[in-house]
């Protein structure tokens, strides 16, 4: 068990210069969090369009965090100079912290996510990450099964959120989705057909170099992002940096 948590941060930019400035720190931006304390793992990322979609949209950016404990990442976001940059320079943002309930599969090799020693029992909203390295060979058909795949998804009431992000287009792509309960999560993973025959083309054709697979609780939500409504729940100010013992 462990007091590990991830956030996964939301960044729009408006403007043709600081979408020039968030394409650059996809690179510039790796040294400052290699140095930053308590940050175990981390990923940056750009999005697509339209939740899964391959084309990418220059506008937003994700950035993924696994952090030894909440406070490091409270240190990251309240105090310093990058969190400070992305701040400034981007027009609108929104963070979910997430407690990891089970993983399995490898990102980059390893499972970055541990369970966490401090779940609620009694939370429903539950948040799904999932990415992949799709083999170059199945490129084509990956692509063209994902409209079928996500035809369940559009107009589902207890979807909250969803988006589609990557380390690079095309071939390294995730997805994060919030949802109001794990019922509703898992009528649309087990018993969508459309999802079923998607999970059963992928074991047949091993189409994926890698891939992980993970569920979390949110349990906390800072910021504002256009179009949704932080849920009363899990909505949060932000909060003074708290003092290390």
């Amino acid at each position: 068990m462990s007091q590990q948590i991830t956030t996964l941060s939301f960044y729009r930019y408006t403007s043709l210069k600081h979408k020039l400035w968030a394409f650059m720190m996809m690179q510039f931006a790796k040294p400052a969090l290699k140095k930053t304390s308590g940050l175990q793992f981390y990923k940056l990322m750009g999005s697509g369009k339209q939740n899964f979609d391959p084309k990418p949209d220059w506008g937003v950016y994700a950035l993924l965090q696994v952090w030894n404990t909440e406070v490091d990442a409270r240190d990251f976001f309240n105090a310093s100079k990058l969190s400070a940059r992305y701040q400034s320079h981007s027009s609108e943002r929104i963070t979910f912290y997430l407690k990891n309930i089970k993983a399995h599969g490898r990102w980059s090799k390893i499972n970055p996510f541990e369970q966490s020693s401090s779940l609620n029992t009694e939370q429903e909203f539950i948040a799904v990450i999932t990415r992949a390295t799709i083999k170059t060979r199945f490129l084509k058909k990956f692509w063209d099964y994902v409209p079928t795949s996500q035809k369940d998804l559009v107009d589902n009431d207890h979807l909250l959120f969803t988006a589609g992000i990557g380390e690079r287009p095309v071939t390294q792509m995730a997805t994060f989705s919030l949802w109001d309960n794990a019922r509703a999560l898992n009528k649309f993973a087990y018993r969508s057909q459309n999802h079923r025959q998607a999970v059963q083309q992928t074991q047949a054709l091993q189409w994926y170099k890698e891939e992980l697979f993970s569920r979390f609780q949110p349990y906390k939500i800072a910021g504002s992002w256009e179009g949704f409504d932080i849920p009363k729940a899990l909505k949060i100010s932000p909060e003074p940096v708290e003092e290390r013992s």
